[in-house]
């Protein structure tokens, strides 16, 4: 699972090595505003081929990365695996599981956006196929690269809060119009809906943060009108530890409440406002840029204390692109870990099934 089938690129005369070609499969919001700018901008890694057939995608991907090649179809990428060191899978949800499984099977490293199926067994059965063929696998849990989220897992491994009880962590947006695109679509193979999109990170979050799950409760609903998947969420939580993760995502949130509120028994932590590396991506700006990359703006800083009694706690920079070095460091060295242990993914998917048989039922899941 952490070492690639596919070899690596031979050494150059000077004993340095080449950067790893990467195929990118898909160039729409997360191809061209997230795993391009980054593989791009990351040292050992080439952006070489990128998967599109859109006209107005093709003319986007030649201003942007002029250097990378447009290819029709992920068939044509997949048919010369020699050219290829690594295959990132940004496309919609529904390609994710057949597509990793051509990409293994053609023995290339592998990284996929989240989720990487949209099932536990389908996912499982991903990991299965890489662990057999030794090839790395790994999935783009971008949120836990995220400012505050850095900033909450210091504070909780630090013991600044004392024994931690619950974790709240909120995705809230608001778009009472739905958007069109594959993610409002209402056939299950989409894997659309907020629950799999953004509830994606925040369960992956929890059990980063907390551990594994006990127990899963949760309210599902498709609140605005001309919906057909779920836009609004909460997903209650109890960790093995004891830990109890209160999670919202909303599509429908005209007030957003804060971003973390983290519970201890000596103090609580509470942070306001979403990281800015989505939006700098999205603006355009790239991880190379000279101002400090995932810098947070001092006036929207968590606090640290009781009521009555706070500290201001500056919050670490968000390090999206931490996530391809892990990447880099995995491929270049044998038996380094991922970034992300695709086994993870599976955890993810088996809380969010629970999650939809919790709200189906109106009953708690026991997991285990």
């Amino acid at each position: 699972m952490t070492t690639s089938a596919h070899p690596a690129p031979s050494a150059t005369p000077s004993g340095s090595r080449p950067p790893f070609r990467v195929g990118l499969i898909g160039y729409g919001l997360a191809g061209s505003a997230f795993h391009a700018p980054l593989i791009a901008t990351t040292p050992g890694l080439r952006l070489d081929a990128v998967v599109t057939a859109n006209p107005e995608r093709r003319e986007q991907l030649r201003r942007e990365h002029p250097d990378a090649r447009a290819v029709d179809t992920p068939e044509r990428l997949l048919a010369e695996p020699e050219s290829l060191d690594l295959v990132v899978i940004a496309s919609p949800n529904r390609t994710h599981a057949p597509l990793t499984r051509a990409a293994l099977a053609a023995g290339l490293a592998t990284v996929v956006d989240k989720p990487l199926a949209g099932t536990a067994a389908e996912a499982a059965e991903l990991c299965a196929l890489a662990e057999s063929g030794g090839t790395l696998l790994t999935v783009f849990q971008n949120r836990r690269w995220d400012g505050d989220f850095l900033t909450a897992s210091r504070l909780v491994r630090e013991g600044a809060l004392g024994r931690v009880h619950r974790f709240e962590s909120r995705f809230e947006r608001f778009r009472p119009k739905p958007k069109p695109g594959w993610r409002e679509l209402a056939d299950p193979a989409e894997v659309g809906g907020t629950l799999y999109d953004l509830g994606s990170h925040l369960v992956d979050q929890a059990l980063t943060l907390f551990g594994p799950v006990d127990t899963v409760y949760a309210e599902i609903d498709v609140r605005r009108d001309g919906a057909v998947v779920d836009d609004d969420a909460f997903v209650a939580l109890t960790h093995a530890g004891g830990t109890r993760s209160h999670l919202w995502t909303s599509a429908l949130a005209p007030l957003v409440g804060p971003h973390l509120r983290v519970l201890g028994d000596t103090a609580g932590y509470v942070k306001s406002g979403m990281d800015p590396q989505e939006a700098a991506l999205r603006s355009g700006l790239r991880p190379d840029a000279a101002a400090p990359w995932g810098a947070e703006d001092p006036a929207r800083d968590g606090v640290l204390g009781t009521d009555g009694s706070t500290v201001t706690v500056p919050t670490n920079p968000g390090d999206y692109p931490a996530f391809y070095a892990g990447v880099v460091a995995a491929l270049a060295t044998p038996g380094t870990p991922p970034p992300v242990d695709p086994r993870d993914a599976v955890a993810t998917l088996t809380v969010l099934e629970a999650a939809r048989a919790s709200a189906a039922t109106g009953t708690t899941v026991r997991l285990g």
